[in-house]
């Protein structure tokens, strides 16, 4: 496939089916780490940017936005290919590789906050806010514009295109709500009897309880901050909470029974998607969005020392599930 732009590569991701003992619930993954930046986040990146005001669509038009990696990275890339200024705000714990990748694509990156406990995404709010009106620059706002959920209606198209109207659950990690809440909306408009459920970190806020300092990176809503506009609760039928145990036991597992490398929130996600296969109906099609790769979490996620510093006890997901899932095969 010859294709004239890097942007042209965005969607079309691969399904991956992972079989379940007994073949009678199927789990598939959307994988979506094969989009050019490796993450979800360059579907709604490209939406926001491709619905800039009209009156801001000149090549000198500065934009800003508040990101903990993933957005901020697809912003990056884009803005090198349709020429536009882009400043990053993110936290102070940011990995640097990931602001070196956002510099590499010629952005620019201002680190805010100091880690001493402030609530830095408040911060990086404020001051996306200050950068938009005192220096003129659009501010994406990515929690409350519009075009987050719309750019993921590809999406639901190609789960669409892949399986039909035979899905019956969308068990999808929740952040700014963009992916779940756009691609339910989607889905839902061919199938109306479609389970969707929310899954973020234990200690967010977004579906009420007591929030607490959590791990599992770009998903959730941390006590004090604001719930975005984005989210629509209208289209979740249940929210569910994954403790960072049980969600990066989830990443080791797909790690090395699988050969697949996925993030914090896709581990939660995806521990809430077997909980659901352990009760759902013969028959049931559960679809989970594995939001990014796992090998921006190396030096966390999937490092015993990061690990054992922050008391994380990884589980053998197999035996805990009680042989839902089936034993490795060699061939």
């Amino acid at each position: 496939m010859i294709v004239n732009s890097i942007l042209d590569t965005i969607g079309r991701t691969p399904l991956l089916f992972i079989p379940l003992r007994g073949g009678e619930v199927s789990l598939y993954l959307k994988l979506e780490m094969f989009n050019p930046c490796g993450s979800m986040k360059d579907r709604m990146a490209l939406a926001m940017i491709n619905r800039l005001p009209t009156s801001s669509k000149e090549e000198t038009i500065d934009i800003v936005e508040s990101s903990s990696g993933n957005t901020a990275t697809a912003l990056a890339m884009i803005a090198a290919a349709r020429k536009i200024r882009f400043t990053a705000l993110m936290d102070s714990h940011a990995s640097l590789d990931k602001i070196l990748t956002i510099r590499a694509f010629g952005s620019n990156v201002r680190v805010v906050g100091s880690g001493d406990g402030v609530l830095e995404t408040d911060i990086r709010d404020r001051e996306a806010m200050r950068i938009s009106i005192e220096e003129g620059a659009y501010w994406t706002e990515q929690h409350n514009n519009p075009a987050n959920a719309a750019g993921y209606a590809e999406l639901a198209a190609e789960l669409l295109d892949d399986l039909g109207a035979t899905i019956t659950h969308l068990v999808c990690a929740i952040g700014t709500g963009g992916s779940l809440c756009g691609s339910a909306r989607q889905l839902r408009m061919h199938i109306p009897e479609l389970q969707v459920i929310g899954v973020e970190p234990v200690g967010s806020i977004i579906f009420g309880g007591e929030g607490r300092d959590y791990l599992q990176s770009g998903t959730g809503t941390p006590e004090g901050a604001d719930v975005g506009l984005v989210i629509d609760y209208d289209v979740i039928d249940a929210g569910r909470k994954v403790s960072d145990d049980m969600a990066f036991s989830t990443c080791h597992y797909l790690a090395q029974q699988h050969g697949l490398l996925v993030g914090g929130s896709t581990g939660g996600a995806i521990y809430e998607a077997l909980s659901v296969a352990q009760h759902a109906p013969i028959g049931s099609r559960i679809v989970t969005i594995a939001c990014d790769s796992g090998t921006k979490y190396l030096d966390s996620v999937f490092n015993r020392d990061w690990l054992s510093i922050h008391g994380i006890q990884i589980v053998d997901i197999e035996e805990h599930f009680g042989g839902l899932l089936r034993t490795r095969q060699l061939h």
